[in-house]
């Protein structure tokens, strides 16, 4: 592995994951090609290039400074990019199973890797016994890059001084990272739709998963606990939540040119979002039986026309249900900064942290922090990302 000091990861964390990215990258697909070439070529292959393609790395920058917030230093750095680089990998592993779960043919604007594989071997409408070809191997994908963040993660016990708390937060953030999963799945297949579980889904599956544990993961490296964990933890909590509200937006409202989606996809999906649960409950206030029905008719409806979907939306925001996530976004991510700022942190790292949970909502930094942060320099790839486990 590279060697790499905390002030050349500090001024772009981003550019130094992805060299030990790529140097493990290099390794796994050498060593798949000597399994069998077929194999290295169709499925490690494509997990390397999705891995080293695309994403915010914003998980990554928040378990960095969460580290440096808590003091983490010298001793600290390459686990810490080890264990990013297992963060990255879990990433890649959740959004391609997520996608065969989903039938989503797009990621990041590109066809998914289940939609790539069956392009290649034209399986795409060949059915096996329970998916095509190109979903049946994606799921081997998403396997393969879950043993990989294993790997990686092994490592980085080896050289951590924290091991044993390390290690529990690790497997507390898959275990819940799945039952989140199973939770959005099962919510659509049961039409559970409540508010209540909407938060607890989005929650597990997201909030916890793309926030919390990232913030946790960097403290237990640096061996903090006590209050300043629990710190993070609230802030995390709040700031994760605010992440899948703006998700939940996007998903209506969002633009596919910026979320790389197709329009309206969570709606054809039947997603049991917090903003279809409050676009309910606003509809059964005001006695909109008309507006009930159209919920009723399109949401999970594969058959939904763009111009369905299109009225959907336009009955969220004309009953306010927008402009309540939307003002829920800016509460919970400013009781996030809050909670970061009255923690015992160091200054810079706190409000790298900040900035960056303000981002990952979609809030303005100022608006969330009340102050300008130094930012992170923008990744080379730089592409916005959405959906439950993105």
């Amino acid at each position: 592995m590279h060697t790499l000091d905390p002030p050349t990861v500090d001024r772009d964390v981003t550019a130094a994951l992805d060299v030990v990215l790529g140097g493990m990258a290099a390794q796994r697909l050498e060593e798949a090609r000597a399994v069998d070439p077929v194999f290295a070529a169709d499925i490690a292959g494509r997990v390397v290039s999705f891995t080293l393609a695309g994403g915010r790395r914003r998980r990554s920058q928040l378990l960095w400074w969460s580290l440096r917030a808590c003091g983490g230093g010298p001793e600290e750095t390459e686990a810490a990019l080890l264990v990013a680089a297992g963060v990255e990998l879990i990433q890649t592993c959740a959004l391609i199973h997520d996608d065969v779960m989903d039938g989503s043919s797009l990621r990041r604007g590109e066809p998914a890797v289940h939609a790539s594989i069956d392009a290649q071997y034209e399986t795409a409408g060949r059915p096996r016994p329970f998916a095509t070809f190109g979903r049946s191997a994606a799921v081997l994908a998403g396997d393969l890059a879950l043993a990989w963040a294993d790997d990686a993660f092994t490592e980085a016990l080896l050289k951590s001084r924290h091991p044993a708390a390390l290690g529990r937060q690790w497997r507390a953030m898959r275990t819940e990272m799945v039952a989140g999963q199973y939770l959005d799945l099962q919510s659509q297949a049961t039409n559970a739709g409540s508010a209540t579980r909407a938060v607890r889904t989005a929650v597990l599956k997201t909030g916890r998963y793309s926030v919390l544990h990232p913030l946790l993961l960097g403290a237990r490296l640096a061996g903090a606990g006590g209050p300043t964990t629990e710190a993070l933890g609230r802030a995390g909590l709040c700031a994760g939540l605010a992440f899948q509200l703006r998700d939940d937006l996007q998903g209506v409202f969002g633009d596919p040119a910026t979320t790389g989606k197709p329009a309206g996809e969570d709606l054809r999906e039947g997603k049991a979002t917090y903003l279809l649960a409050v676009g309910r409950v606003l509809c059964a206030r005001r006695g909109d039986a008309q507006g009930l029905r159209l919920l009723e008719s399109v949401v999970g409806s594969a058959a939904a026309t763009d111009r369905q979907l299109r009225e959907v939306a336009d009955l969220l925001a004309g009953h306010g249900a927008r402009d309540q996530v939307e003002a829920r976004i800016h509460g919970l991510c400013g009781r996030a900064v809050r909670t970061l700022r009255g923690a015992a942190l160091a200054d810079e790292p706190t409000e790298r942290m900040a900035r960056l949970l303000a981002d990952a909502a979609g809030v303005e930094p100022t608006s969330a922090t009340g102050r300008t942060a130094s930012a992170e320099p923008a990744p080379r790839r730089a592409v916005a990302t959405t959906g439950g486990a993105r």
